[in-house]
């Protein structure tokens, strides 16, 4: 099953992002379960979000699996949603 992680960054925590970048990259690559993911950009073209479709078993693994990233142990976000998501096109 598919779930869509949206997540929003604190205000003005764009060095903490770039400071845990590097990690929560290699966290991605690590497992088999991120099918596509990417910043969310604000007006001035930086990053102030994320954007992560999983491939999870079902809804307590994908929270699981956002427990451990290393965005989530920097306190970056300010808040963060997932849900069941269906792929229709692409």
């Amino acid at each position: 099953m598919r779930f869509a992680l949206m997540a929003k960054d604190k205000p003005g925590s764009l060095e903490i992002r770039k400071a845990n970048r590097d990690a929560h990259v290699a966290y991605l690559k690590s497992t088999d379960a991120v099918e596509m993911a990417g910043p969310f950009l604000d007006d001035n073209g930086d990053m102030c979000g994320s954007l992560i479709i999983l491939e999870m078993p079902d809804l307590a693994a994908a929270e699981a699996w956002a427990a451990n990233d290393p965005y989530k142990a920097a306190d970056l976000f300010a808040s963060v949603e997932i849900i069941a998501w269906n792929k229709v096109i692409g």
